[in-house]
């Protein structure tokens, strides 16, 4: 029996995820059954379960793919460009719909929700790290309020449609010129 390699099966717990990502961002998890995977991935029920024991493992596999691309400095210039990757997500990807739907299903699933919080708490780190001629305690409450502007942008974007950054940004260097 031929052996499968590692970037064969890398490939279908991705096809998974890949599916699994876009059938949640809009139909939402409670509206998405593990049959609705199965017809999204093209793959097996049995395939699925090979990867993943349900929903649960594969929205927190999600999570665990996702990446900010924050800027190695908080200018006016780089914080803008970073709100229009977030803007750019969500028309392209709807990941704003997606993120949405993640902080939902973490209201509600402790396990999920402190996933959620230990990458808020890594992307508060960094936005603080980028503020280094801060006092620590003033990068972490300006690294506070860019996290929780960048996430409100991001549910507006995912509620209201395409929205301009520019009220976002102005609010994000407020806090950081505070």
């Amino acid at each position: 029996m031929p052996r499968v390699t590692q970037a064969h099966l890398d490939a279908r717990r991705q096809q998974i995820i890949d599916a699994a990502r876009a059938r949640f961002a809009t139909h939402g998890f409670a509206r998405t059954s593990m049959t609705d995977l199965v017809e999204a991935s093209g793959l097996s029920t049995g395939a699925i379960y090979r990867y993943f024991k349900g929903k649960d493992q594969i929205v927190a596999a999600i999570c665990e793919q996702g990446g900010q691309a924050l800027p190695d400095e908080l200018t006016a210039q780089s914080v803008q460009d970073f709100l229009e990757h977030i803007r750019t997500l969500a028309r392209e990807e709807d990941h704003a719909r997606l993120v949405t739907q993640i902080y939902a299903e973490a209201a509600v699933s402790e396990p999920l929700a402190a996933l959620v919080r230990q990458q808020l708490d890594e992307l508060r780190s960094a936005v603080a790290a980028r503020l280094p001629d801060r006092e620590p305690a003033e990068a972490a409450r300006i690294a506070e309020a860019f996290v929780a502007l960048c996430d409100g942008y991001r549910q507006q974007l995912a509620v209201r449609g395409d929205l301009d950054p520019a009220p976002f940004a102005a609010a994000i260097l407020a806090a950081i010129e505070s």
